[in-house]
């Protein structure tokens, strides 16, 4: 078969490998105390095959302000490069009013973000969306129920993230989830705020699954002592709240922070084209003109002959690599246009999705490096997206004859 030019040895040595631990620094109180929260989800993700480090700090009754001016918060999170640290503010105050928040809360909980990237260019802040009160909370008449007070708290939990180009895992949807269609599980102790042992199994499940990006298997052999139907809802509830709003919810997964757009725009000479990429957490941009001529950096220029061509940029950085690619033709007498546009990101260690226009019209084949054709599982796919899962990650997708290096988490 056809194979890449230079830039194919390029991408083959700038690979790395699957992440095999997250470390994760908890930030909150006694919400995330309560029945060790941390400790919960470090024994189900080794039930689930996978490994993390964990340190927390929880003072009772803490704030994102008190936090923000305590020095030993400051001391955890310059302790290490994190992949994630999660922060939780005082269970009631993302719910208070609009204003009071946006002096007494976002200013802090982005200060804390702050100190999260620059200690670590590549570690996520993730806020810990907390619950509304088992009967909502009398003083203000906005969050006098649960489902009022939920609401208020996932509606500034998300607008607290996207303040801080952080993320959140939706401990609360999940809860009102469990509310609304188990609600012989009881998710509180007796004080009506704090969690049971149910409750912090739930908040462990939704944290596996938006820190790990994939769903608790069934039948998980660790259940913190809970009988294995009650474990299953809960388990069910943050696989579905958690992966059906991916987006939503702003998750992105350590290995995939690196990503790229590229744009070009014809003009200036017959055949001549001007490059853009755009992208995130890079240092190194490698473009492939598809006519074996290669180039760097942020912004190049290539002068093609008559034809069609497919323009490939990959980026690698300390968070990980991505590529995207960009089809143009030029006609008689230097004529240019714009034809196409395709994308690959991962969405998992085996997971992939392609995006462009009229994607669903392509071939679409799979290889590992040798040439070896390798069996491609379809998982759903529309007019401009596809996505599929290989065993591999190391492999070459080919559209229609042009082949991609899928980037590898």
């Amino acid at each position: 078969m056809q194979k890449p030019l230079l830039i194919l040895i390029l991408f083959i040595t700038s690979l790395g490998f699957a992440q095999q631990q997250l470390n994760v620094l908890f930030i909150g109180n006694s919400y995330t105390y309560a029945n060790d929260l941390p400790g919960t989800f470090v024994q189900l993700a080794a039930a689930m095959g996978d490994q993390v480090n964990v340190d927390s700090k929880t003072n009772g009754g803490y704030t994102f302000q008190m936090h923000a001016q305590d020095p030993v918060t400051h001391q955890k999170i310059n302790a290490q490069a994190w992949d994630y640290v999660v922060i939780q503010g005082q269970s009631q105050e993302p719910s208070f009013p609009y204003q009071q928040v946006n002096t007494q809360s976002l200013p802090y909980a982005m200060q804390l973000a702050d100190s999260v990237y620059a200690n670590h260019s590549c570690a996520q802040v993730n806020y810990f969306m907390t619950w509304g009160r088992e009967v909502g909370d009398p003083q203000w008449d906005s969050i006098n129920t649960f489902h009022k007070m939920n609401a208020r708290l996932r509606d500034d939990y998300l607008r607290i993230a996207d303040s801080s180009m952080a993320s959140v895992s939706p401990v609360g949807a999940a809860w009102r989830y469990i509310r609304d269609t188990q609600p012989g599980i009881q998710l509180y102790v007796g004080d009506g705020s704090h969690p049971s042992v149910e409750g912090t199994y739930l908040a462990a499940s939704v944290f596996y699954v938006s820190l790990f990006h994939k769903a608790i298997t069934p039948n998980l052999a660790y259940t913190a002592g809970l009988d294995a139907v009650t474990a299953q809802h809960l388990v069910d509830a943050a696989n579905l709240v958690v992966l059906d709003s991916i987006d939503t919810w702003m998750l992105t997964h350590p290995d995939s922070l690196t990503q790229v757009a590229i744009s070009a725009q014809a003009g200036g000479i017959p055949g001549g084209y001007l490059f853009e990429a755009n992208c995130s957490h890079c240092d190194q941009i490698t473009w492939d003109f598809g006519d074996n001529q290669i180039g760097s950096g942020e912004q190049v220029a290539h002068t093609f002959a008559n034809g069609t061509y497919w323009v490939t940029c990959m980026v690698t950085g300390p968070c990980g690599q991505a590529t995207d690619s960009i089809q143009i033709s030029v006609g008689a007498n230097g004529i240019s246009a714009l034809e196409s546009h395709i994308s690959i990101k991962a969405l998992d260690e085996h997971q992939w999705v392609i995006e462009g226009n009229n994607i669903h019209q392509c071939d679409i084949k799979a290889f590992d490096y040798s040439g070896k054709a390798l069996d491609l599982a379809l998982q759903n796919a529309s007019k401009d997206a596809i996505r599929f899962s290989l065993q591999t990650s190391f492999a070459f997708i080919c559209l229609n004859g042009q082949y991609y290096r899928l980037p590898v988490r």
